[in-house]
């Protein structure tokens, strides 16, 4: 017989599965790949590799960039694979039996998983019917459970609102555990608090390769903290978890990123122009967005959503149980022609 660990059968599971739509704008992903210039010097890099070594020098090269880059030390910069690792690691770092883990709710659906896979209880916190987090309350809720972390991600997955970097200054002063902030989509807010880290020693910063810079499929993200509290979760790591043609390619993607500004400029741009677009479809709500997608409710989104599928569109719809999301759809910022192709799509629909 065999002897699984204890409650492994009811751990919770992330849906991972995606169909290849047409036109797919359900994931959050950039619709375009790498700019050919940086995927030019991304092959030409690739060739260049050494596959017997261990990757140390790539690890080292990226992470050296990125503490340049925000003028911290190479010793406050963490790698893992996409800032999902990034996040997981620090579940497990600040949670295991009788630590208590809170986060907003509805946001990121692997808080609720990562908190029970580090044997830490996970404590979610309502946001408010427009999906802001109320300050103060969750400030009061952290100190009340006396939380070993807290977790916000801003701009916030998937809703799209963000707090501003005063509020998150905030949070991290008045709270004694560890912080941990997930900017994922922070290129398309353009705020972010990696700033306040040199202030606040409980500040834990997390980012991705995967949104701004389309590299989903490459799975790299990074984290920036204070030198004790990266020493610290560097210990949850394994040795060499990041392959050296991932390495690789977020050194040549971090070194050539300017090439991306004209992109997420496209994306911010497109972004406002589908959520007016929107706003003028009777019966749907838009709700505000900083990242490369848009929230709506409508009471038929599931119908919409099948509607959709029939034209090879996928979108994301929340099922009714899920938390603060009924009746809501996430549709991601694709390209100019696809956007309007969704639009047109969904103006389509029989809405009698």
């Amino acid at each position: 017989m065999l002897n699984y660990r204890n409650e492994l059968e009811s751990m919770p599971s992330y849906d991972g599965v995606e169909k290849n739509y047409r036109i797919k704008v359900n994931a959050n992903e950039s619709t375009l790949s790498l700019p050919a210039a940086v995927e030019e010097r991304v092959l030409n890099r690739l060739s260049m590799l050494a596959f017997n070594r261990y990757p140390n020098e790539e690890y080292h090269s990226l992470a050296a960039q990125i503490a340049k880059s925000f003028s911290v030390e190479e010793s406050q910069v963490l790698l893992g694979g996409g800032s999902s690792e990034i996040i997981e690691k620090v579940f497990h770092a600040f949670g295991g039996a009788g630590h208590k883990i809170i986060f907003p709710q509805p946001s990121f659906s692997m808080y609720k998983i990562y908190a029970k896979a580090a044997e830490a209880e996970g404590i979610s916190f309502s946001l408010d019917k427009n999906f802001d987090l109320d300050v103060d309350a969750f400030i009061k809720k952290v100190r009340e459970v006396d939380a070993s972390l807290a977790v916000v991600c801003n701009p916030n997955n998937p809703t799209g609102n963000a707090l501003t970097i005063a509020q998150v200054e905030k949070i991290a002063a008045s709270i004694d555990c560890a912080f941990l902030l997930d900017e994922a989509y922070v290129e398309f807010y353009g705020l972010s608090a990696v700033g306040l880290v040199e202030k606040f020693p409980n500040l834990i910063v997390a980012r991705t390769f995967s949104k701004a810079y389309g590299m989903a499929g490459a799975r790299v993200g990074y984290m920036i903290a204070q030198a004790e509290v990266t020493r610290m979760i560097n210990k949850t790591f394994m040795p060499y978890h990041l392959n050296v043609l991932t390495l690789a390619a977020a050194d040549i993607v971090w070194q050539m990123r300017d090439e991306f500004s004209a992109r997420l400029q496209l994306i911010i741009s497109e972004r406002e122009r589908m959520a007016e677009r929107l706003k003028k479809l009777e019966g749907v709500r838009v709700f505000p967005s900083q990242a490369n997608f848009i929230l709506i409710r409508l009471d038929r989104a599931q119908e919409l959503k099948n509607y959709l599928e029939l034209l090879d569109i996928g979108i994301r719809y929340f099922s009714p149980d899920a938390f603060g999301l009924k009746n809501c759809l996430r549709i991601s910022i694709g390209t100019p022609d696809e956007n309007d192709e969704v639009f047109s799509a969904i103006k389509s629909f029989n809405w009698e």
